[in-house]
């Protein structure tokens, strides 16, 4: 890894995250570079970080053997298309845009290249975050294990068997946290209209859902075991229980998971090659 120089085409949010979470695993300043057309974004990480910045996409790519894309899927055909010229070195492409291909990477970037699309969340801003990832036939063994370094930096990361299971990867958590928030938005507000301040039902949903997953993270049983103990018979947990399957909640999260994972599949007809 100590041999990996890594170029960030974008420096947002989710770019800078991995790249503080890079730093902090041990990679060197000469290692990284990121680049950016607005230079307050650029700005911003060279204050955070100690590494290389620039405008300048085509010389940052040409010393690099990784290149993260890091930029919003709508202009990814043109940084895409600017790049091809530059990359007869063969780097390493790692996607991490929602809704662009590999085929349609292929095609904008030409030259054969080895592709890792990766689907973060957000939570990686925090460094808890879940990544899936799928590689094309011409990524290495060696470079699969780059990749997996680079995304672990900012939490998890799952491999797919199919490209087409990032569809599913997105369904569960790469829109999974937004989920999670309206979860909380809606126990926050029946709290308050229970009689509790909303400071206090901010503060007890938030810990109670940081407690929750936890749990679930530690334990060595799943999550339906998890719930079954909390829940006693005829008690206030069962309760809440029979009336959230009444209501058919496994269905409305079903239904809404499917609309996600197929609005991925349009995205990438519409914006694809």
């Amino acid at each position: 890894m100590s041999q990996t120089k890594i170029t960030f085409i974008g420096a947002g949010n989710m770019a800078s995250s991995i790249i503080g979470g890079l730093v902090k695993k041990g990679y060197s300043a000469g290692q990284i570079t990121a680049t950016d057309t607005h230079q307050p974004t650029l700005d911003k990480v060279a204050d955070s970080f100690p590494v290389v910045t620039t405008a300048d996409n085509a010389a940052a790519a040409v010393r690099s053997n990784v290149i993260v894309l890091a930029v919003k899927p709508q202009v990814m055909e043109q940084v895409c298309t600017a790049l091809k010229p530059h990359l007869a070195h063969k780097p390493m492409i790692i996607s991490i845009a929602a809704g662009i291909d590999i085929r349609s990477l292929d095609t904008w970037l030409g030259n054969d290249l080895a592709i890792v699309r990766c689907m973060p969340n957000t939570p990686a801003l925090v460094q808890t975050g879940a990544s899936g990832l799928y590689a094309n036939e011409r990524t290495s063994d060696a470079q699969k294990a780059i990749a997996n370094d680079i995304m672990e930096a900012v939490g998890i990361v799952q491999w797919t068997a199919s490209e087409d299971l990032i569809d599913s990867v997105i369904a569960v958590s790469g829109s999974g946290p937004a989920y999670y928030f309206l979860m909380m938005e809606a126990m926050i507000d029946a709290g308050v209209a229970q009689g509790l301040s909303r400071e206090n039902a901010t503060q007890l949903t938030l810990q109670t859902a940081l407690g929750a997953a936890k749990l679930a993270q530690d334990s060595d049983v799943d999550v339906v075991e998890l719930r079954r103990r909390v829940s006693s018979p005829n008690g206030t947990t069962e309760k809440a229980i029979q009336s959230f399957e009444n209501d058919n909640l496994r269905e409305i999260v079903a239904r809404a998971m499917q609309t996600c994972a197929e609005r991925s599949k349009e995205m990438a007809k519409e914006l694809g090659a």
